[in-house]
């Protein structure tokens, strides 16, 4: 795989560019009629509705292939009961793109107690039932029924995340790479810019799909490996001792095998399969691929589920990652390293493309909840190296950060001032997946590049990061100076263990970009349930929010945080709960709502879930075990726990508090947790999933607002008396 990458719109532009850019992507033969069309190059197929805007992918990838030269048109949504839907443009040139769109179809139609939605934050009128159940492998099926010999290309979130087999939280098994079930040619994963742009220019240049295996990002089905490459058996990755053949390969041997006779766990045709005992010291890496345990492997052993889910992210660093392969029956999925990331001037040009920041006009008036959220909002990075195990951000976008220049920043908050409807002077965000992450990055390039550590921040920060956030200041004031600009908010998530680093940052960003109530994640108390999270200790909390009371009170503002909690996480217990609950009360919070952990595909944590071993320490047959809270009552429990003010919740809170001998916070005093009385008609068993709290004191200074997360979801919303 190439280590340095082309500039991205350094090719020469396909011959469709003299149409120049369309208003709109077009949606309808109609709209093609208008810009003169006779067919599309590329159909983007998107579980969300079509918004022109840069925080939705269907129109970065649209806009990035328009301005390759080619002509692009959007399938928004469309009915999947039939084919007709995914012919209404036409036959593509090049190929059809599938994408569930900005979420997981599965997390965006249930909830974490499998619970079907009623909404859609991406669909006009936020009405539910819009996509279907795991809508990529639908769409790539339709998509291939209407045109049969049009390549079908999938990607985005859903896509990404099922490259390879993954445990399937809503059937409760291991399920098969995507590619298998959605037929398609080709999975592109990540931040697919570089990825779609060279498979387009080739696929243009008359080049078969199926001859196209070289492209970082890329994913796809083989019959036979090559046989100019290395395969090294993933155990060589790990490290858990030398392996003897698959029925146990985790028997851990001290001597290495005789010369000529390395340990291969699965034998396959093509290259042979080895095992290094050396990190392969002096080989080309380029040309290695690690062997991941097949998919029956780890369907049928939790333990080799855990395995490959821990080598897929240390083989997840762009400078170092090697390819990976996992036979399916007789086919191997074979899974490039990582695209390389952007670099600022490319990624400057993508944020910059002639957007027209709003929802397509077939829309009419209707409202789309999710661009609401972000419409006066700015994108400046993109990735993080916090790899919190729950969170998908990471797996997705990589940790490396990608930042975009200032002025491009600047320019966009200008062109929303003067050409965004509705705006009235205030920038709802400047943020991306973390707020404060952007220009950090580890102090040599050599290091990153070699680097395999699952987190920068984790179990705490690297002395190779470089933490200083006043660039990030100095753009902050820079930005709200700019002409017309009343204010600008900070509503990303915010790194608080990183803010702390930098005192002045903290300083400006609770005196000037705090409205009130700032949102953090600390998500838990508790060292246990923290240390399978990858989060730092809730001290670092306690010296954040001293930070933020001072400077609050200094600029003399009324101001509150507002932590994020899960539950049922695994490695949570209910004692953790308790404790958590307890400090809940001690500092005066009430959870609006609440997120119970959803084990999404592909994720840390997930294998905890399945497997009950912890991925982010060696794996063995004999390594640490995790306990996942799954019964419905005990997740019910631990939902409670956070919600200990819900009546609702008093009786199932006693009979668990008594069983665990705590009886004596049981009473009707300030230092108990539940009273000893219940009011009439409460005690039900009510799902707080999506509860909000009713009887909440009259002197309650504010209701947390219902938001809707791209990968982590709702969590708990404080209140503070």
């Amino acid at each position: 795989m190439p280590s340095t990458a082309p500039d991205l719109f350094g090719h020469r532009r396909h011959w469709a560019h003299k149409f120049g850019p369309a208003p709109f992507l077009p949606m309808s033969r109609d709209e093609m009629e208008l810009l003169g069309w006779d067919s599309c190059d590329i159909v983007i197929v998107t579980g969300d509705a079509y918004v022109d805007h840069p925080s939705f992918g269907m129109a970065v990838i649209g806009r990035v292939l328009e301005a390759q030269g080619f002509r692009v048109g959007i399938i928004a949504q469309p009915d999947w009961n039939s084919a007709d839907d995914f012919a209404r443009l036409g036959r593509p040139n090049l190929y059809f793109g599938v994408t569930g769109g900005n979420m997981d179809s599965m997390v965006n139609r249930y909830t974490a107690d499998r619970r079907l939605r009623s909404d859609d934050a991406y669909t006009p009128g936020g009405e539910g039932g819009r996509r279907p159940d795991r809508a990529v492998i639908v769409y790539a099926q339709r998509c291939r029924e209407a045109f049969r010999d049009v390549p079908v290309v999938i990607g985005g979130i859903e896509a990404s995340l099922r490259r390879i087999a993954h445990f399937d939280y809503w059937q409760e098994k291991v399920r098969r790479s995507v590619l298998l079930d959605a037929k398609a040619d080709m999975l592109l994963f990540g931040n697919a810019e570089r990825a779609i742009v060279e498979l387009s220019h080739r696929l243009a240049a008359g080049t078969p799909i199926a001859d196209i295996t070289d492209l970082r990002g890329s994913a796809f089905v083989r019959r036979a490996l090559p046989e100019d490459w290395t395969l090294i058996d993933s155990t060589g990755v790990d490290m858990p001792g030398t392996v003897q053949p698959h029925s146990d390969p985790y028997l851990d041997t001290t001597l290495p095998p005789a010369p000529g006779k390395e340990a291969s766990t699965q034998a396959a045709p093509g290259p042979q399969v080895v095992t290094l005992h050396t990190r392969g010291k002096g080989q080309d890496r380029t040309r290695q691929a690690v062997r991941l345990p097949a998919y029956e492997a780890v369907r049928d052993d939790p333990v080799l589920y855990a395995h490959a889910s821990r080598v897929l992210h240390l083989e997840s660093n762009p400078g170092n990652a090697r390819a990976l392969v996992q036979r399916h029956g007789t086919r191997e999925v074979w899974i490039n390293p990582p695209p390389l990331p952007l670099r600022t001037p490319e990624l400057d040009r993508v944020f910059e493309l002639p957007y027209q920041r709003v929802p397509h006009p077939s829309y009419g008036d209707a409202r789309i909840p999710a661009y609401e959220m972000i419409r006066f909002s700015v994108n400046i990075m993109r990735g993080c190296f916090g790899g919190c195990s729950f969170c998908s951000i990471t797996e997705h976008e990589g940790r490396i950060i990608q930042n975009r220049s200032e002025q491009s920043i600047l320019r966009e908050i200008e062109n929303i001032r003067d050409h965004t409807p509705g705006f009235t002077g205030v920038i709802s965000d400047l943020g991306g997946p973390t707020a404060n992450m952007w220009r950090l990055h580890c102090k040599d390039p050599k290091i990153e590049s070699s680097c395999r550590r699952l987190s920068c921040v984790y179990p705490g920060i690297c002395d190779n990061l470089k933490t200083d956030q006043m660039p990030l200041v100095r753009l902050y004031r820079k930005a709200r100076e700019l002409p017309g600009i009343k204010r600008v908010l900070i509503a990303s998530g915010l790194r608080y263990d990183l803010a702390v680093e930098t005192p002045e940052y903290v300083r400006e960003l609770v005196t000037h970009h705090v409205g009130g109530y700032l949102k953090i994640a600390p998500e838990h108390t508790e060292q246990g349930p923290l240390s399978k999270m990858m989060k730092p200790g809730i001290g670092t909390y306690d010296r954040f929010k001293a930070m933020f009371d001072k400077y609050s009170k200094q600029a003399g503002k009324e101001q509150y945080l507002i932590p994020y909690f899960i539950a049922a996480h695994p490695g949570t217990t209910d004692r953790d709960m308790l404790e958590l609950a307890l400090w809940l009360k001690a500092n005066g919070f009430r959870a609006d709502q609440v997120q119970a952990f959803l084990p999404s595909p592909m994720a840390m944590a997930t294998a905890m879930w399945h497997s009950g071993r912890n991925p982010l320490k060696k794996i063995t047959r004999s390594s640490e075990q995790v306990h996942s809270p799954k019964g419905r009552r005990q997740r019910r429990l631990h939902k409670a726990f956070l919600r200990y003010h819900d009546p609702d919740n008093w009786p199932l809170l006693r009979e668990a508090l008594k069983a665990m001998g705590r009886s004596d916070l049981i009473g009707n005093g300030k230092r108990h947790l539940v009273p000893s009385f219940q009011p009439a008609g409460t005690g039900g068993h009510a799902d707080t999933t999506r509860t909000q709290a009713r009887h909440t004191p009259a002197k309650s200074r504010f209701r947390t607002q219902q938001t809707h997360g791209l990968v982590r979801g709702k969590k708990a919303r404080g209140r503070k008396p």
